[in-house]
């Protein structure tokens, strides 16, 4: 149980799980690229002693495998799980429930209890340019704080139990910005949007309080999905296994155990926040967001300063997710009448493909064959307005009841949940469009920000057609500027054609669609993607990570996909096999990720002379 980050670090070394670089290291893209190669190496959390322009040390990749969360939590994920289990299904949990496992949960509650400890005089002034200046991709629009706890309240006199603690980008440099100043951009459907309606609604000013550091738990409870109205501190005091420490300053909540706090106003008129290199693989455009007017910035004394870096999955934060997963993994289901798993694809970004698994109970008496997807489309629709759920932009989902005798459905066996549904799936009758709805504020895939489309894909009953897996069945596709054909996994091409223009596009799938008229295998391969020749050249398109990235990062459901022999009957669209996406980029879309060379080549260097990866664990 971990008082402060720095006693987490000192516990993390002593188990060789952590590397300290003595040398100056500078926060403008070196940091973050150092920070990259070590979570894609396997390697350990680095401590940076010395950064370029800050009187602070940082720290990096401290929850970058799987290995180093289960030792930080050692003592206390256990009890979190059967505490969470209890939340999610109390009849089970006491069906079930030894003397040991009651003692556990009464102790994981006991810690959930914010307490009232500390106060400003635990803390220095400082400004936000003492701060590590991190600039993780090269067109990033300034330093932003990657790893922020924001915490609000419905209002000042408010009870803590009714405050709200997530993760979104801070910009602390850059655009619009005086040095009193930070971008705040929060996405849509998140909790705080609630208190910042209180406070315009009420004529006054949001006080939010950013906390970076304190004990690790704080730091995951920051992206916990709690359920509304259900404070994260409550989350960040069963994890580690220590109530959250907090004191109230002039209306702001203050964490006693931060490294830093930030305290400051949201202001009545927005300030352009970005561009900024995102989790899904792209930048973020410059928009405008709400910003902060700074009022205090405390630190602690040794304060360390914790980053991350996102990006094209996977990164850390793809960590984050499944730990996430693990700990809440009774929850959606007690939370969704008839689901039975959920999983968001990760190498798809997370919210453009989530894969789920639900009982189709509507007919019981109904013949396998006969059986279509009805308690499906019900659970699909309670699946998109839960939670963070709802930013889902492709939904596949499958009966639980078609599992197989010695092969159940896995929602985390991606090519076999594609295979399945592929399978079973009718395109005239099971594809189910959301038109002109809210998306993820990070896809631009669709028509403007926050505005695109959603696709359900739902398939329940028997095979309707074989898959098949065999390259020698490409050599009769022949399609005019198709550049390479590849197969991603059973049922499922990639096609590299030429890059987008709109005009020619129709023409271009008429081609498409007229080769498959006389192919003999069209509907053994029912899912055909086609991406850019020129600008995915570098890219597997056969590789299964590839085409998840490529197909459902660059593609809006109404405008991009296509079908054989496509057809409207009573408003809903349809066609046979195959369907056919378009994901090539778009003039619209954001430019993809990537590092200078001469970047990578340093971070290596440094690395390397430090001897980073010698030895650790």
């Amino acid at each position: 149980m971990y008082k402060n980050l720095e006693q987490a670090l000192l516990d993390l070394e002593r188990a060789g799980m952590l590397k300290r670089i003595q040398r100056e290291v500078d926060p403008y893209l070196e940091m973050p690229e150092i920070a990259r190669q070590a979570f894609e190496n396997n390697g350990p959390a680095i401590l940076f002693e010395h950064v370029k322009g800050s009187p602070f040390r940082a720290v990096c990749n401290i929850f970058g495998s799987q290995e180093r969360l289960d030792y930080l939590f050692r003592d206390t994920l256990k009890g979190t799980q059967t505490a969470v289990l209890f939340k999610s299904n109390p009849v089970e949990f006491f069906k079930h429930a030894s003397p040991a496992k009651l003692l556990r949960a009464a102790r994981t509650g006991l810690h959930s209890l914010p307490k009232k400890s500390g106060s400003l005089k635990d803390f220095k002034e400082r400004k936000l340019s003492d701060l590590p200046q991190l600039v993780c991709w090269p067109e990033d629009g300034g330093a932003f704080i990657t790893l922020p706890q924001v915490a609000t309240r419905p209002a000042e006199n408010a009870s803590i139990m009714t405050t709200n603690v997530g993760m979104y980008r801070i910009q602390i440099s850059g655009n619009e910005y005086a040095s009193d100043e930070c971008g705040l951009h929060y996405q849509i459907k998140r909790d705080i949007a609630r208190h910042h309606q209180k406070a315009i609604e009420e004529g006054r000013p949001l006080k939010v309080s950013i906390f970076i550091g304190g004990t690790p738990a704080q730091t995951v409870a920051a992206v916990m999905p709690m359920p509304e109205n259900l404070s994260e501190l409550l989350f960040a005091g069963m994890l580690g296994g220590r109530r959250f420490r907090y004191f109230i300053h002039d209306g702001y909540l203050v964490s006693s155990d931060a490294d830093f706090c930030i305290l400051g106003e949201l202001q009545p008129d927005l300030k352009p926040e970005g561009p900024f290199g995102d989790h899904i693989g792209y930048y973020s455009d410059r928009h405008p967001f709400p910003f902060l007017k700074v009022k205090k910035v405390l630190c602690k004394k040794n304060a360390i300063y914790p980053f991350t870096v996102v990006g094209r999955p996977p990164q850390e934060d793809t960590l984050f997710g499944s730990f996430i997963h693990q700990i809440t993994k009774p929850m959606v289901p007690a939370s969704i009448p008839g689901l039975v798993a959920l999983h968001a694809v990760d190498d798809a970004g997370v919210h453009p493909l989530c894969l789920a698994l639900a009982h189709e109970r509507f007919r019981p008496y109904a013949k396998p064959e006969d059986r279509e997807p009805l308690e499906l489309l019900k659970t699909a629709n309670a699946i998109l307005g839960f939670n963070q759920a709802s930013l889902t932009k492709y939904l596949l989902i499958a009966a639980a009841e078609d599992e197989e005798a010695g092969r159940k459905i896995d929602v985390n066996d991606i090519a076999r949940f594609f295979g399945h549904v592929l399978e079973r799936i009718d395109f005239s009758r099971d594809l189910h469009f959301e038109t002109s709805t809210s998306i993820d504020t990070l896809d631009y895939t669709g028509s403007k920000l926050n505005h695109g489309s959603k696709l359900t894909l739902a398939a329940a009953g028997t095979k309707k057609r074989e898959l098949r897996n065999n390259p020698e069945d490409l050599q009769t596709l022949k399609i005019p500027r198709i550049t390479s054909a590849k197969i991603a996994m059973p049922g499922v091409i990639v096609l590299q054609g030429p890059t987008y223009d709109e005009a020619a596009r129709d023409a271009f799938m008429a081609q498409i669609e007229a080769a498959l008229a006389h192919w003999e295998f069209r509907e053994n391969y029912p899912w055909i993607s086609i991406v850019d020749s020129a600008l995915d050249s570098s890219l597997d398109s056969g590789n299964l990570r590839d085409f998840l990235w490529l197909t459902f990062t660059r593609s809006d459901p109404a405008k991009d996909v296509f079908g054989y022999h496509a057809q409207v009957l009573e408003k809903h669209w349809g066609c046979v096999a195959p369907l056919m996406v378009d994901a090539r980029i778009k003039p619209h879309h954001q430019k993809a990720l990537t590092v200078p060379a001469e970047i990578r080549e340093r971070a290596r260097q440094i690395l390397d002379e430090e001897k980073v990866f010698g030895g650790s664990k």
